[in-house]
């Protein structure tokens, strides 16, 4: 399902190694009274430890954090295909229910917890050993390298943690390790020598999620040469007396019989397979009639289908065979949306869908009860996205119904644990280990210790169009993983500090370069992934709306200037490969989960494959691509349909409905590709495409102030024709001039003339920043609804605001109204793409206030800083943060002509920042005359 679907919805911070708990911080977030001050490294303490989880693995090889304590949690290495960056209820806030997508996680953030145990210990021998608790604990996460030190306690030691993935700009390759290095280095700050003992204590992890279902495995733990451990399981055969199944139920009758239903979520029978909505696809029910809680019969929409709740409860059963099978789909909301065997009055199995509505065969392992009495009851306790559960037959079998081998499933696999240099002290066992060293410290001596922790789970979730992981391809398991970092550590960690010492090698300010590049950690979460076959998919956020979309990815910075070749793959293999239709030049917008175009999708295709040749050495990749990049901006000529540089049909859009009429910000797309179109028509030498771009380029941008401009900022003309759609109207939307924002990105020709487009951002500034997004909404009377990523007393862009009336006449006569709720939001993606603009305008103050603004809304205080949400958990859009300092930096490039420059918007003074160019990365300095000096520190 899309966004569409999920817009309305119905751990201990105390360090295992002894820190202290934690408590109240001594300090809110401060809004800085000159943003451009370079400041000090911001560092977090105190109770803003709780909620750090910053992403420390590899790209692209599943989640996991570390903690503001140092620890890591939140493993989400087991190709779940989870929803959102944590399981979790869904929480109440201002009267909605809310989960992953609606925000849950921004107004209610999580704290640390592991599905497996597992925690670093210091301790010291006092007579015995004993865990030393540390005083002062800080925290310091410059991604990819998180820092934490540890302060003197109870004994005369601190401690300083260094943890990062290896993270090489412009290899994808070696950036991609399924492992994290944990470096702490232990000080005897006393007068006496003491002895340590540093240790990692992990139980097996292997199966960690597959245990409660299944009963055919052995644990299984190897202590490897250097004296550590590497985890797995094996398939252990399990020899029984199989009997004939029998068949329980599979709702042939067309009713539910005796089953009892309370609630509106089962209706009065089962639906028929074949009468299901045609957009949930096909669910494979394998049955005429199917138990199915996404309640449409009666004319509800995709939303309101879901907004019923109820329960269904079968008759109570003898338990007489070893399993019960069972055919499910619906959503993954866990006790939420599932079905329950009940035994005792206890639920003893229970079952989720996978957020699919193809239903698919589960199984209960119940031997253990064989000889009760039990029941089933299907539940849906969910008012919103996913808020449904569908069962289809059940039957007692003394086998699986399909039985899934050990090895094919997400959890199988391997886990590494190494000490660098080898471990001293090595306790193993199938079910736990303990890893690490004994040492004795003089007064003032310091050792080192460096933890790899590796893991190598092949198989891809069932959600996924990939059948195993791509780091399955490089290494054989775990440990190889961890030997190959060992063989190459010297190089991977100067390489990875080397890049964190350039990026923080500047004159801009440390909160800036944090804000800008965190969002790049997004790699590292399973929102990416890196396929067998080498295929990039993206999520638009963790498990939320399928098949790297077009129009929300079309924002992201980060990734097309720090890792080109991971974009050139996108653009080459999916935008204009597996999504591109030749016959028309369409690109389907979610490749191929969605015959879809989405205009503005479309259009920042073409943008980014002009900003991918930019970052290329040679011609060559434009060539690849050309013929299908002049057939995608064909396409949208041929969508204009009077060709004077204006779009005025059907516009689906990244706001998730149809658009109809002149849009200023589609249309302000259409010209900026229109441009970029005509600047690679030139480099590959066709003199007549070029030319007929560039004129239909310079009357859209004539027309778009003609006609569109209302003296203070761009609106849009709806068509009468379709008074049921959504569009902002005469209102001041936060991406009126969003084509002119990409041409500054990529060194586009004017798209927008410059006194219409500082003042559309001033207007922007003035009527939707508002330091208290609350008040505004609270006043906001005309447009309900909106998810919160904005709470009372924090400050925000707001999406649309109305200050000429007009809010009621933007929602539709009927039908598509629902998706207005957008316009009351706060999502840091738009915000960062008006901020990035400002700042390549020349408006600065403005620019880094709306930036600074996202800071402090994620700061530690509060939430998660390295989690930002929209529509679920590390949303691909934020990636639009880097953009900001592309346009600070005033950073320009052309690769295969070999030229790069910078113009800082910052006057009147020397300016330092990191660059990356298609050769490699280092160093840039403009001194105060603009003369520009450039240093590498590593090329490729």
């Amino acid at each position: 399902m899309t966004r569409r679907d999920l817009l309305k919805v119905s751990g201990s911070a105390v360090l295992a190694a002894g820190v202290p708990a934690i408590v109240k911080a001594d300090r809110p977030p401060q809004r800085r009274p000159n943003l451009m001050e370079r400041g000090s490294p911001e560092v977090y303490s105190g109770e803003e430890l709780k909620y750090i989880g910053m992403p420390i693995g590899g790209c692209f090889a599943g989640t996991v954090y570390l903690g503001g304590d140092g620890q890591l949690w939140n493993w989400d290495i087991f190709n779940e295909g989870k929803f959102g960056a944590v399981d979790r209820q869904n929480v109440m806030y201002m009267g909605e229910s809310l989960h992953a997508g609606g925000g849950a996680n921004y107004v209610d953030p999580q704290t640390q917890k592991s599905p497996f145990n597992q925690r670093f210990r210091l301790l010291a021998d006092v007579g015995g050993w004993r865990s030393v608790r540390f005083g002062d604990v800080r925290f310091r996460g410059e991604y990819p390298v998180g820092k934490v030190t540890y302060g003197a306690g109870d004994a005369d030691v601190t401690m300083e943690l260094e943890a990062f993935s290896p993270f090489c700009p412009l290899d994808i390759d070696r950036s991609s390790f399924p492992a994290t290095t944990m470096t702490f280095r232990v000080t005897n700050v006393g007068k006496q020598a003491v002895k340590l003992r540093l240790v990692y204590q992990i139980d097996n992890p292997v199966l960690a999620k597959s245990r409660g279902t299944r009963s055919d495995y052995q644990l299984a733990a190897t202590k490897t040469e250097s004296g550590g451990v590497m985890f797995g399981a094996a398939e252990q055969k399990d020899d029984h007396r199989v009997r004939p199944p029998i068949l329980f139920q599979d709702w042939s009758s067309g009713t539910y019989g005796d089953w009892k239903a309370t609630g509106t979520a089962f209706g009065q029978s089962p639906q028929k397979v074949d009468q299901l909505p045609s957009y949930m696809g096909p669910v494979q029910a394998g049955t005429e009639y199917v138990v199915n809680t996404h309640q449409a019969r009666n004319g509800e929409d995709v939303v309101k289908a879901d907004e019923h709740l109820g329960r269904l409860r079968s008759p109570s059963f003898p338990i007489e065979r070893r399993y019960i099978n069972l055919r499910v789909g619906g959503g993954n909301h866990k006790d939420k949306t599932c079905v329950n065997l009940v035994v005792d009055g206890a639920v003893v199995r229970s079952v989720t869908g996978r957020n699919s509505n193809l239903m698919a065969w589960e199984s209960f392992d119940v031997a253990m009860y064989e000889g009760k009495t039990g029941y089933l009851e299907v539940v849906d306790e969910v008012a919103g996205g996913w808020g449904q559960i569908s069962l289809g037959e059940v039957e007692f079998a003394d086998e699986r119904k399909s039985h899934v081998q050990l090895s094919a499933l997400g959890d199988f696999g391997s886990f590494c644990v190494e000490v660098l240099g080898g471990a001293n002290r090595s306790e193993v066992r199938p079910e736990t280990a303990e890893i690490g060293s004994d040492f004795e410290l003089k007064p003032g001596e310091s050792r080192s210790l460096t933890f790899v922790v590796a893991w190598h789970f092949p198989n891809c979730a069932k959600n996924m169009p990939g059948k195993q992981n791509w780091y399955a391809s490089q290494w054989k398991d775990a440990k190889a993983v961890a030997d190959d970092i060992a063989t190459n550590w010297k190089n991977l960690q100067a390489t990875t500090r080397e890049w964190n010492r350039t990026w923080y090698d500047s004159t801009l300010p440390y909160w800036f370069l944090d804000r800008t590049f965190v969002n790049t950690s997004i790699l590292a979460t399973t929102t990416c992934h890196r396929l067998d076959a080498g295929r990039f998919y993206f999520w638009e956020g963790i498990g939320c709306c399928a098949g790297t979309c077009t129009h929300v990815w079309g924002y992201a910075q980060a990734i097309g200037r720090i890792f080109p070749e991971v974009e050139r793959y996108l653009r080459k293999e999916i935008d204009f490969g597996l999504a591109y239709r030749k016959e028309t030049g369409a690109i389907d917008y979610r490749a191929e989960y969605h015959q879809v175009v989405a205009h503005d999708g479309q259009a920042s295709c073409i943008l980014r494959a002009y900003r991918e040749h930019q970052m290329s050495k040679s011609n060559d990749f434009l060539r690849s691509i050309w013929p299908q990049v002049k057939g995608a901006m064909q396409y949208l000529i041929n969508e204009d349909k009077d060709k004077d540089g204006i779009l005025e049909g059907h516009q689906y859009n990244t706001l998730d409905t149809p658009w109809y009429g002149p849009i200023a910000w589609i249309s302000s797309l259409y010209i900026a590709a229109l441009r970029a179109s005509e600047a690679m028509a030139k480099v590959m030498g066709d003199a007549d495409f070029a030319a007929t771009c560039g004129g239909l380029a310079t009357s859209g941008s004539k027309k778009l102030v003609s006609d569109l401009f209302n003296g203070e900022y761009f609106v849009n003309r709806a068509d009468p024709a379709h008074p049921e759609a959504n569009n902002t109207n005469v209102g001041c939307h936060i991406d009126q001039v969003y084509g002119q924002s990409w041409a500054h990105q990529v060194g586009l020709p004017r798209v927008v003339p410059v006194a219409e487009t500082k003042s559309a951002l001033r207007a922007l500034y003035k009527h939707s920043f508002h330091e208290d997004v609350w008040e505004y909404r609270r006043n906001m009377k005309a447009i309900p609804g909106g998810r919160w990523y904005a709470t009372p007393k924090e400050a925000g862009l707001i999406m649309c605001s109305f200050p000429r009336g007009g809010a009621a006449e933007s929602i539709g006569k009927s039908g598509d109204a629902w998706a207005v709720g957008y316009f009351n939001e706060c999502m840091s993606g738009f915000e960062y793409q008006v901020a990035n603009h400002m700042i390549a305008e020349g408006m600065l103050t403005e620019g880094l206030k709306i930036v600074r603004a996202i800071h402090d809304r994620y700061h530690a205080s509060k939430r998660n800083p390295y989690n930002e949400i929209e529509c679920s958990d590390h949303y691909g859009r934020a990636m639009a943060s880097y953009g900001a300092f592309v346009a600070i930096s005033g950073f320009q490039i052309d690769g295969p002509r070999g030229t790069m420059s910078h113009s800082p918007k910052v006057k009147g003074r020397p300016f330092r920042c990191a660059f990356v160019n298609e050769r490699g990365w280092g160093t840039v300095e403009v001194a105060s005359d603009g003369k520009e000096s450039v240093t590498y520190r590593h090329r490729t």
